[in-house]
């Protein structure tokens, strides 16, 4: 029978780098998952056995990888993937879902893409840390999100730095100063009426050229990137203030209750109000962090 660990990682709106879910699994002979695609950056590592991987390509092909003990391999948004676990000898693995902002870019820059997802370590002390602090994350799920997002930091540094395909090169100087200079322009101006051109500007570029080099590095358009980063200021005044709906809506650029209403359902799947009674935030929070009241002598 099947032995697995299983985690959702409490979102804390970590932009940078985020960790959405991870866990363990001894699977049963030829135990299989898929097809099936997801919204993030999902890592298996194969601790023990051996199975495979079926993922399409960037020319949408479905290819077959067979991953055995010591390998791993990456699933990347969007793409169908299907894996089987062995008949003879099933594998055990351990995974980690995470996105982030520069996500995309480091996973690139240590050679995985759709066409190349499979992992091999070029050095085992290195590859020994990773696996250490995949299985730490796995099995420290009530550490603060803080703990355990600096212990995913030390997996990607030991993800990159044992992979057999590291191409040091790749790193675009000019595109990456380009990037931090709209990064810079929409955390100053995120709450005024800004467009993808008036970014592409305060960059000295053209907004064609702008948007392909901002996707190309990000993985979303500067539309999308917007949005989310408004969504995510959004978030922490709901749960951290007493703001109205309204209020917050003008805060993070959205003059109009309803515009604003309808983009952050789009990206939460709730209403602003909604998320707000879930999380506990405003009068709840407020009154949660207050301090007990001590009684007259």
């Amino acid at each position: 029978m099947s032995e697995f660990l299983f985690s959702v990682f409490p979102s804390e709106n970590f932009i940078d780098l985020g960790l959405y879910q991870f866990g363990w699994e001894q699977c049963d002979p030829s135990h299989s998952f898929g097809p099936a695609a997801r919204n993030h950056y999902l890592f298996h590592l194969c601790l023990s056995g051996t199975g495979r991987l079926y993922a399409e390509n960037k020319e949408g092909k479905s290819v077959c990888y067979q991953i055995k003990s010591g390998q791993g391999f990456f699933l990347f948004p969007n793409q169908i993937c299907t894996y089987i676990a062995d008949r003879e000898l099933p594998w055990e693995y351990v995974w980690i879902e995470f996105d982030g902002l520069r996500v995309k870019e480091t996973i690139e820059l240590a050679g995985f893409h759709p066409n190349q997802p499979v992992y091999k370590a070029r050095y085992k002390d290195i590859y020994e840390t990773m696996k250490e602090e995949m299985l730490y994350i796995v099995n420290h799920k009530n550490e603060s999100p803080f703990h355990l997002i600096g212990h995913l930091y030390l997996f990607i540094d030991s993800l990159v730095r044992s992979s057999t395909s590291v191409q040091p090169g790749m790193g675009n100087r000019l595109r990456d100063f380009y990037i931090k200079e709209a990064f810079s322009f929409i955390e100053q101006n995120f709450q005024n009426d800004i467009s993808v051109e008036d970014i592409a500007s305060a960059c000295g570029l053209n907004r064609s050229y702008f948007g392909k080099i901002f996707h190309e590095s990000m993985g979303k358009t500067p539309q999308e990137f917007l949005i989310s980063y408004r969504m995510t200021k959004a978030t922490e005044l709901l749960l951290l203030t007493d703001l109205s709906i309204s209020d917050i809506g003008n805060v993070v650029g959205y003059s109009n209750q309803l515009h604003f209403s309808r983009a952050f359902k789009n990206v939460y799947q709730v209403s602003p109000r909604q998320w707000r009674n879930e999380h506990g935030g405003g009068k709840k929070r407020q009154e949660a962090c207050r301090p007990p009241v001590k009684p007259d002598p």
